[in-house]
């Protein structure tokens, strides 16, 4: 019977691993972790615990998953990471453990975390994200699903990204970007919807046509934030423009990063 353990992985006997768990060459599996039906470990990766990993995730060879958070705060509490089902975690991807007792830094379902990508810890990452090659994630980063950001890109602390959008590469964000919008440069700004990815998504055209609007409404009007957002309230109540209020009304509460302006005048629908 061939086995599905290399003969060089080093497993704690306490780690949990379903007999259809593959574990390749030089891994290290530590105590506290829990591996989930047919999820495939890569050569040299290391998982530390506690640490729960989902089933048919393919992790690749170098990646570091579960270890202490980087962050100074950290005092040897007790949390975690979570990672739920069919991600693709890339050679050399880093995900931290949460700071504070109880924490987690979760992963849903469904994404592609590209080669160096690094989530720090207390991140929350939804479903089908796709993050490219080397972008770097701060601690307490939201990110909502269907999310794109390409390379090379840093992510500030307890910013919020939203649903369906867009992040060029070699951007800085260092404040919440809402959902639908395609946002580069650095300092980065709204550029657009997220053209390309909403016709993808098979939305219908009618929603479609409302997000258009909506967008000129915030980044095309002279219209203050309050102003912008009564206007939207007139729009529609279709799924996505209630989705993007709720996103932009809790982008102004405190304690959160404040909205990516959008460029030129456009930076005035962060105004009261």
């Amino acid at each position: 019977m061939k086995t599905l353990i290399h003969p060089t992985a080093v497993i704690n006997p306490n780690a949990q691993l379903h007999p259809t768990v593959q574990v390749g060459a030089y891994a290290v599996i530590g105590d506290n972790v829990k591996v989930g039906p047919q999820t495939t470990i890569g050569a040299h990766a290391v998982l530390e615990g506690p640490l729960e990993i989902g089933s048919r995730n393919k992790i690749y060879p170098g990646a570091v998953i579960g270890m202490e958070p980087q962050d100074l705060k950290y005092n040897g509490e007790f949390s975690w990471v979570k990672i739920g089902d069919d991600n693709l975690i890339r050679e050399y991807v880093t995900i931290n453990r949460a700071t504070g007792a109880g924490e987690e830094t979760r992963i849903g379902n469904g994404n592609l975390l590209m080669a160096y990508v690094h989530v720090g810890h207390n991140c929350f990452i939804e479903d089908s994200v796709v993050i490219a090659n080397s972008v770097a994630l701060a601690g307490h980063v939201y990110i909502e699903s269907k999310a794109r950001l390409s390379g090379v890109l840093g992510v500030h602390q307890f910013v919020h990204i939203g649903n369906m959008a867009m992040v060029g590469g070699m951007a800085r964000i260092d404040r919440d970007v809402p959902p639908y919008m395609l946002v580069e440069g650095n300092p980065s700004r709204i550029r657009s919807l997220n053209l390309v990815g909403l016709k993808r998504s098979g939305m219908d055209s009618q929603d479609f046509q409302l997000l258009k609007k909506a967008f000129r409404i915030l980044y095309r009007s002279q219209l203050t934030f309050k102003e912008s957002l009564a206007q939207l309230e007139i729009l529609g109540d279709t799924q996505e423009l209630v989705n993007l209020r709720r996103f932009l009304l809790l982008s102004q509460m405190s304690g959160r990063r404040g909205l990516v302006p959008g460029k030129g005048k456009a930076s005035k629908n962060n105004e009261e």
